[in-house]
């Protein structure tokens, strides 16, 4: 716990200081590390040799670099497949407890379809330090289903909501989560934090989806260092475990939020 408590207090004021303070250039580069780095935890995960994870990362970075440098755009139909991959593919895969592992065309392309558009939708959801506290309250839609599901689920947890994949948590600690988001969501609604305007029932509904994702993301992560027989994605953050570890659910709201916004505008 002392350990988890330090990292803690170390992240978080780098983390908010890119947030609120960083220029374009610097943020994408901070979000990228965090994307590389998580990446590179998958392909651990997925068992690439080293080699392979070279290849594969030095690739992505240098894919990186150019689509900013050149300000490359995904188009609509890969955020549509984005959409489509957390709202039916992954629901899919942990009902089915599909099987990745080597360095494979289908386990190259899930890395990438998890990372990039985190990557992509933390630039466009934050264009610029004055969309820092939009991002940051989407952000807190995470921690607070996290939190809510921690709690809740710890004094009332009766019935697994995946027992294989992750046996702590509960469905009344997702049901605690949520109640928590709801409340949330109707103050950061009501003082315009989110940074657009919709009716009240329309954001519930909105935050509803983004709970699940966010939790689907967590299991998913779980379920790839189950089949590796792995306990932490890496030891990169002590008492923490590793950065994919960290922002598994965060790579699935970033992406269906990013996606909503630019199919949908």
């Amino acid at each position: 716990m002392k350990q988890r408590i330090i990292t803690a207090l170390i992240l978080l004021p780098i983390m908010l200081g890119m947030l609120f303070w960083a220029n374009g250039g610097i943020w994408a580069a901070f979000a990228g590390l965090i994307a590389l780095l998580a990446l590179w935890e998958y392909s651990r995960l997925m068992l690439f040799t080293g080699k392979q994870q070279v290849g594969y990362i030095g690739a992505t970075a240098a894919f990186m670099l150019m689509a900013y440098c050149e300000q490359w755009a995904l188009p609509p139909f890969a955020w549509a497949v984005v959409l489509a991959f957390w709202l039916l593919l992954m629901p899919a895969w942990l009902a089915f407890k599909w099987q990745l592992q080597g360095a494979g065309t289908r386990t190259l392309l899930l890395g990438w379809l998890m990372m990039m558009p985190f990557w992509y939708g933390l630039l466009i959801l934050r264009p610029d330090d004055e969309s820092a506290v939009p991002l940051l309250s989407l952000m807190c839609v995470v921690w607070l289903a996290d939190s809510g599901a921690y709690f809740v689920g710890r004094k009332w947890g009766k019935h697994k909501l995946a027992p294989t994949l992750s046996p702590k948590k509960s469905w009344e600690g997702a049901l605690g989560g949520l109640v928590l988001v709801w409340i949330y969501a109707s103050v950061a609604r009501g003082m315009g934090w989110f940074g657009f305007e919709s009716g009240w029932l329309t954001t519930l509904f909105a935050m509803t989806v983004l709970t699940f994702v966010s939790i689907g993301g967590d299991l998913l992560e779980s379920w790839f260092k189950r089949v590796a027989n792995i306990k932490d994605s890496s030891n990169l953050l002590p008492g923490h475990g590793g950065v994919f570890d960290r922002v598994d659910s965060m790579i699935a709201l970033i992406g269906v939020a990013a996606a909503v916004l630019v199919l949908l505008g």
